[in-house]
């Protein structure tokens, strides 16, 4: 088969995540027209995640590129802003309530995504479409290949698909580390009626209780469920000698971890609804950069994956999403120009904020813990 025969889309965004919409919205503002291909077999083949606070200098900037800025506002979670910080023993460190002042405002996941899907021409996502392969070919176009054996050329590839991104082998061959902290997920639906102890916890938005080496961070959603993360700094295998296909089990593995901690807090796991959800934390080497490779790049978590430590990961995505997208529409015809002029804000963008996930990370989970947070939240 020669490549002549093949369908060519000029852009072709690999990932339907945040980035790749977001950047598929803004070519779409301007006219451009751009293919995106997933793995997922449709926008609801899995949940999106929990909540996402939105900076107002990044996420929010994407999505007054995006023309969307209105509508993301309209869907914001009131009272999200909220932010508390207990030690192991329950008490309160530090409080603050969301007093519509913030430039953080909180959004479900799922709901963002919604947002940027429902903005786009119908087809321009190709659900059910796994990339398995991309080869360069003459003047920085690439051949992409599918799991089902069809391919496709393009003349800018772009790698939005996350960690183990199947694009960034042709520009960097790093790969994502294990962080040293380990997560483990578990939900309370119907907080207020089912869980009013732990609902009182947690408050209106956000909760960090933190002691040395672990701790619990959960959020309240929209519907009044809590979401909540296990955070426990252990080895990369600590999570393989945990049976997640027994609940129960997992539940006291996990709370094995908090043994000292206020029966309050051990609830949050305990008292979960369902299955609890393992993760491990892995991110790329702060300052991650490649030389320009002709006809494609990366955005989001394929370009600089960092820890969720100083939330910046999916604003990044949007950011980057639209900062490609208006510098490929300001450089028509001219590909190489517009690539090498968003990598060059990207760069430093993603370095300086790696760094900033990283330190968080060794602040929430530093001997004194939860001190240095309170201090950081209180300016002392």
């Amino acid at each position: 088969m020669t490549t002549a025969a093949l369908p060519h889309h000029p852009v072709a965004v690999v990932g339907a995540g945040l980035g790749g919409l977001a950047l598929a919205r803004v070519l779409h503002v301007h006219g451009v027209e751009a293919a995106l291909f997933d793995l997922d077999a449709s926008p609801a083949a899995r949940t999106q995640g929990g909540m996402l606070d939105i900076h107002d200098d990044s996420g929010q900037e994407a999505l007054r590129a995006a023309g969307l800025h209105e509508a993301f506002l309209s869907r914001v979670h009131t009272g999200g802003q909220a932010v508390r910080v207990l030690d192991r023993d329950g008490t309160v460190r530090f409080a603050a309530p969301d007093d519509g002042t913030g430039g953080r405002p909180e959004i479900d996941r799922g709901e963002l995504r919604d947002l940027l899907l429902d903005s786009l021409p119908a087809g321009t996502v190709r659900w059910g479409a796994k990339v398995t392969g991309a080869h360069p070919l003459d003047g920085g176009r690439h051949r992409v290949t599918l799991a089902d054996g069809t391919e496709f050329t393009t003349d800018v590839l772009v790698g939005a698909d996350g960690a183990w991104s199947r694009v960034r082998p042709l520009v960097s061959a790093a790969r994502p580390a294990y962080t040293g902290v380990s997560f483990v997920e578990a939900d309370l639906t119907a907080a207020d009626l089912g869980h009013p102890v732990s609902a009182e916890m947690v408050g209106g938005g956000m909760l960090f209780a933190l002691g040395p080496g672990r701790g619990f961070l959960a959020h309240r959603e929209p519907g009044g469920s809590l979401h909540v993360y296990a955070a426990v700094v252990a080895p990369e295998d600590w999570l393989d000698g945990i049976d997640f296909g027994d609940t129960e089990a997992a539940k006291a593995a996990v709370l094995k971890e908090f043994d000292d901690w206020d029966e309050r807090l051990r609830a949050l796991v305990a008292d979960a609804d369902g299955p609890l959800v393992p993760r491990r934390i892995h991110a790329l080497p702060p300052g991650h950069r490649w030389d320009r490779v002709p006809g494609v790049t990366l955005l989001g978590d394929a370009a600089h994956l960092m820890s969720p430590f100083a939330g910046e990961g999916a604003n990044l995505a949007l950011l980057d999403g639209a900062e490609l997208g208006l510098a490929l529409a300001a450089h028509p015809g001219d590909t190489e120009a517009a690539l090498a002029a968003y990598e060059a804000r990207m760069f430093p963008r993603a370095e300086a904020s790696a760094a900033d996930s990283a330190r968080s990370q060794d602040l929430l989970f530093r001997a004194d813990a939860p001190r240095g947070l309170v201090e950081m939240f209180t300016g002392r």
